[in-house]
């Protein structure tokens, strides 16, 4: 048997109808037997328990605080969930424990490796595990996908899935980017608009050619072109045109220091500094003069001017910024105008390569469509036969592929595949999911397993009940089906019939013990001795007969 991830060990306490179970499993086929009603199928929703199935306090045994489920599993080359745990950050080796705490009051607990987990990953780990068929949960078959990927396992349409899955990849990202860019294509087109308008206004006024500053201080000056007038006359005079000017008295005590000089040279000091000073009014009086006659009193500029900064205040106000911002706010509104005009351009580029990716992701799909329908064609006949053999002579196994009505791309191509069944000659085929027992849906499943997953799918398969409405021959032919299943798998089996008892590697047998007015549940390996007279006791009869028991030893011989 290739070393698949498998159930060791399961331990089990205050479940239902058992104090305590401790069961060690080797691969093969592992039979579990025992009297109707001693709760062979409670193994069954146990395992269920453990690998996430609901649960409700109803299970808890009479008397006790809780029910406590641990199973452990080998999954030394099982990549897939080693992977699941490192995401979660769950420490593993090569051996995965999980363990299922239920309280009385309904309250459940979920631990992986010892780690508390929610409940949704161990049904995560465990639909990857284990797979239980009968009239219990993990009927995984009902599943769309899993239909499909049995489907596509079958045909190794693997290269066909890669191919659609990457162009997929392609088409979505391309999708997402344009998402992101339209937001709201009006939006984008009231934006650019409003911005366009907003710029040309802005220019219109030229805040960038004169600054702010700049108007201000050229209104101050036109506004107050009388009152500069009068003090720069006024000035002029004081200091040069006057009789008694500033430069006159200077001139005056320059003279009389000069004259006095002769007697003392220590005041040729003073007499520079005069001179100098002398030199600079007489500048000054210059550059007024020439100051006055450039000075012209010119009312229209001086409106041209107090309109334009009348309009800077009240665009800035418009903008809610500073007028000495305004420059700077429209270098903001052109570069953001510019990024709106790139994605503009980006966008109907994207819109060209969206039809490019559509494109060649329906052409991938198209031929992954063709291998499912030439897949599903042997599949459907292998299965048919398969069900004859299984004791439905009328029955008819049919995989139907049809569109999946949606224009979206999706990963895994645009089938709907449906498995459909018949059991009876002239009935019409229905979903599986409408087929009538949980006894027909197994040996369906049983069929659909034994061909579609060759040596692929799931590690462990249970199979609970898949004998209920069969004969001798036909389960004889189910219980060689298990056995070759279990080459390259771990089975087990619950059967009420020897044919398929028989057949079993491992053999478990359910019993009713009764002490201290309390029944309960146990479950032990039968050595060979054992099963003989487990296999006899199946065989029926009230006494078991040295025949029954020889009919019995030679079906274990087989």
């Amino acid at each position: 048997m290739g070393h698949r991830s498998l159930l060791k060990h399961l331990h089990i306490r205050d479940f239902a109808v058992i104090e305590e179970v401790d069961i060690a499993f080797n691969d093969g086929l592992t039979v579990f037997t025992g009297e109707t009603g001693a709760g062979k199928s409670i193994m069954v929703g146990a395992l269920g328990l453990v690998l996430g199935d609901r649960s409700d306090s109803g299970i808890v045994r009479t008397g006790c605080e809780r029910t406590e489920i641990t199973a452990i599993f080998d999954i030394e080359n099982e990549n897939g969930i080693q992977s699941i745990l490192a995401e979660q950050e769950i420490s593993c080796e090569d051996e995965l424990i999980l363990r299922r705490v239920i309280n009385k009051d309904g309250r459940s607990r979920a631990y992986v490796n010892g780690s508390s987990v929610p409940a949704q990953l161990l049904r995560a780990l465990g639909e990857r595990m284990v797979d239980i068929h009968g009239q219990h949960t993990h009927q995984s078959l009902l599943k769309a996908d899993v239909q499909r990927n049995l489907l596509d396992e079958f045909g190794n349409h693997q290269q066909q899935l890669n191919e659609v899955k990457d162009a997929w990849k392609l088409w979505h990202a391309t999708e997402l980017e344009l998402q992101s860019l339209s937001g709201d294509s009006r939006d984008h087109d009231a934006q650019m608009t409003l911005l366009q308008y907003q710029i040309q206004e802005l220019e219109a006024l030229n805040p960038g050619e004169s600054k702010f500053s700049d108007v201000e201080e050229e209104y101050g000056r036109l506004s107050n072109a009388n009152r500069i007038l009068e003090v720069c006359q006024e000035t002029l005079q004081q200091l040069s045109d006057d009789e008694h000017s500033t430069q006159s008295q200077i001139s005056h005590c320059l003279n009389e220091l000069q004259d006095i000089q002769k007697f003392d040279q220590s005041l040729s000091s003073v007499i520079d500094l005069l001179n100098n000073a002398t030199i600079q009014v007489s500048e000054a009086s210059d550059e007024l003069r020439h100051y006055l006659d450039r000075l012209e009193l010119d009312p229209e500029k001086l409106k041209a001017v107090e309109d334009k900064l009348g309009a800077l205040h009240n665009m800035a106000r418009k903008h809610k910024i500073q007028p000495e911002e305004l420059t700077d706010h429209l270098l903001t509104l052109q570069e953001e105008l510019h990024k709106l005009e790139n994605s503009e351009a980006r966008y109907r580029e994207l819109l060209t390569l969206q039809e490019t990716t559509i494109e060649q992701y329906r052409k991938a799909a198209a031929r992954l469509n063709q291998c499912r329908q030439q897949s599903a064609h042997r599949l459907s006949d292998d299965i048919t036969k398969k069900l004859y053999e299984l004791g439905m002579p009328g029955g008819q196994f049919s995989i139907e592929i049809s569109d999946i009505g949606k224009n979206t791309p999706l990963q895994h191509g645009m089938d709907k595949i449906g498995y459909l069944v018949s059991l009876n000659p002239g009935q019409p085929l229905q979903p599986l999911s409408k087929v009538a027992s949980g006894g027909e849906l197994s040996r369906i499943s049983l069929a659909i397993q034994v061909t579609g997953s060759k040596d692929k799918g799931i590690p462990t398969l249970i199979f609970d009940e898949v004998d209920s409405g069969i004969g001798g021959g036909v389960a004889e032919i189910v219980g060689k089906l298990l056995h070759s299943l279990s080459d390259k798998r771990q089975i087990f089996c619950v059967t009420h019939l020897p044919q398929i008892a028989s057949q079993g590697d491992h053999h478990m047998q359910v019993a009713k013990a009764t002490h201290a007015r309390t029944t309960l549940t146990r479950v032990s390996e039968l050595s060979p001795e054992e099963r003989v007279d487990e296999i006899a006791r199946m065989l029926g009869g009230v006494k078991i007969t040295e025949q029954t028991l020889a009919h019995a030893k030679e079906m274990l011989s087989q």
